[in-house]
């Protein structure tokens, strides 16, 4: 999304809130930047983009996608910014160490396979462990 907030204009991707809704992530930098903060009202306008930003890819996945076959990472360059940011959401979208370093291990794996998206993921499902309780945003 290309989104303006107090006339502060910035690039962003909503993220799904596992209720068929979406929300937005405001730093502190992006909220000072914007004048704004946690109680305070904003002027928010937000409209589509036609591509998706790259994601940021963690470390860890990062890592193991440097030391894998190079068609799995010709495949990662191939995909769109999109089917990365799934991936990426994918990988994300736990708080247990086992299970993120297992799906890290089943990106490579799949993507051997040449997978170009996690399959039996729901997009609609908020990703951010710190975030969300069974998928659904939670901010209480």
């Amino acid at each position: 999304m290309h989104a303006t907030i107090n006339g502060h204009t910035f690039d962003t991707v909503i993220e799904p809130d596992g209720e068929f809704g979406h929300w937005m992530s405001l730093d502190e930098g992006l909220q000072k930047a914007a004048g704004t903060g946690p109680g305070k009202k904003a002027t928010v306008k937000v409209e589509p983009r036609e591509e998706w930003p790259e994601p940021r890819v963690p470390p860890d996945l990062r890592a193991t996608l440097s030391s894998a076959p190079r068609e799995v990472q010709e495949l990662w360059h191939a995909i769109t910014p999109r089917a990365r940011w799934e991936w990426v959401r994918w990988v994300n979208a736990t708080k247990n160490p086992d299970t993120r370093k297992r799906r890290v291990e089943v990106t490579i794996s799949k993507m051997s396979s040449g997978k170009r998206r996690p399959c039996c993921f729901n997009l609609a499902s908020c990703t951010d462990p710190e975030l969300s309780k069974s998928g659904k945003l939670a901010l209480d």
